[in-house]
């Protein structure tokens, strides 16, 4: 007696297929992650979960971006899923961040928005990141100097210019997400980065921008002119 094979073979290899010959563009972001869980799960139906997790988390960029803690309470995505998930979300933090290294931030700057939102859009709290350059304005180094709460990250500008000094940056721009997903700088986001401002010009450092990112968006407070 013949065992007739899963339905859900023929499906993945004619998605398999479609993706190989039209391109990712071919696909919806459920599909894509259809592909990527038939790796972790590969003896059952994972368009289900596919969409179950973006009805959760509300895209695709906010799956990948989720702890991997939360993506485990989806239904049926174990362990093993949730760490590819967050293997693939760590390969394109790294693909980003490798369209800023060695090179002019100033003139890379849609890199440097891209990098800081694979970096922090989706973080569950506060973080408080710095760019560095030298006199090039090329990245000496990005660093996270502190984390926070959901909605507040403690500042020390003496330790944002004693660390700048320590590497020799003559420059610093200054990064940090708001979890609400509202990019909008608050009051207390502007006096702070005017105080830093004032605590680097004597000791030659400029501060190029204060980036604020966001799920939605980010803010530049150049851009907006408020420093």
């Amino acid at each position: 007696m013949r065992v007739a094979k899963p339905h859900y073979l023929g499906h993945r290899q004619r998605l398999r297929e479609r993706f190989q010959q039209a391109g990712p563009d071919a696909i919806s972001d459920y599909e894509l992650l259809e592909l990527l869980l038939f790796r972790s799960i590969p003896r059952a139906d994972t368009k289900e979960r596919a969409k179950a997790l973006l009805k959760r988390f509300g895209s695709l960029a906010e799956v990948l971006g989720a702890p991997e803690h939360l993506l485990r309470e989806v239904e049926d995505i174990g362990e093993g899923a949730a760490m590819d998930i967050k293997i693939v979300a760590a390969a394109a933090q790294r693909m980003a961040r490798g369209q800023i290294e060695g090179r002019e931030i100033l003139s890379s700057w849609n890199h440097v928005l891209d990098y800081c939102r694979a970096a922090m859009a989706f973080e569950a709290r506060e973080q408080f990141r710095i760019l560095f350059l030298d006199k090039k304005n090329t990245l000496i180094a990005d660093e996270v100097q502190q984390t926070g709460t959901v909605d507040h990250t403690p500042v020390y500008p003496r330790e944002v210019v004693r660390r700048a000094l320590e590497l020799s940056a003559t420059a610093i721009i200054l990064v940090h997400n708001h979890p609400s997903g509202d990019p909008t700088p608050s009051r207390a986001d502007i006096d702070m980065t005017k105080t830093i401002i004032e605590a680097a010009r004597p000791l030659g450092i400029a501060v190029h921008d204060h980036i604020i990112i966001g799920k939605k968006g980010y803010s530049s407070m150049k851009g907006l002119l408020l420093i």
